[in-house]
């Protein structure tokens, strides 16, 4: 069974895919997953120059804070890209899940799971979310980022209580991961 984990920027559902992770479920992360495939899939590369120009790769790396400046004030730039690199991820992501038995559980972690319908690919979906004051206090220590780019990136997300509504689960996590989480999760085992 695949279940997708979504949720805003600051949610928490890092820190979720990383308990899982502890207690031994494989969890693939598409923003992890993204990066290194921005880096090495020579197609993907060829078609980000050609947005970008050849000259936001920087020792063959992306230059990620300048496309990020870009995309998160200009939503077409961003669809363009996103254009580009979902389709590569969820192939990736496919292969990666196809190496695992079909009785178990396997996690794909996406901020994006709805908007690049990630969720198409899953039988489940855990929404984890938070008030938005937190979210915005959590990137903003996590990341030294402004409140105005963190609001930035938000508002380039779809809203929590539309997710809310297309989830089969959704956590609360103001005041972090509540303890009884993983019994939530796990009776999707049997």
């Amino acid at each position: 069974m695949i279940i997708g984990i979504t949720g805003g920027i600051g949610s928490g559902k890092t820190t979720l895919s990383d308990l899982l992770r502890s207690n031994g479920y494989p969890v693939y992360d598409t923003d992890k997953e993204a990066r290194r495939l921005q880096n090495e899939n020579a197609a993907l590369i060829d078609q980000t120059k050609a947005l970008f120009g050849a000259d936001i790769y920087k020792d063959g790396e992306l230059d990620r804070a300048t496309v990020a400046s870009m995309v998160f004030r200009q939503p077409e730039l961003l669809k363009q890209l996103s254009a580009l690199v979902h389709p590569v991820v969820k192939e990736d992501f496919k292969e990666w899940a196809s190496s695992f038995n079909s009785t178990g559980l396997i996690f794909i972690e996406s901020a994006v799971l709805f908007e690049g319908k990630f969720n198409l690919l899953t039988d489940k979906v855990i929404l984890v979310t938070a008030a938005e004051d937190v979210r915005i206090n959590r990137v903003m220590k996590r990341d030294g980022l402004t409140k105005e780019q963190v609001v930035s990136r938000i508002k380039n997300q779809i809203p929590d209580a539309i997710k809310a509504q297309k989830s089969d689960l959704v956590i609360y996590t103001d005041q972090g991961l509540p303890d009884d989480v993983l019994k939530s999760i796990i009776i999707w085992q049997d």
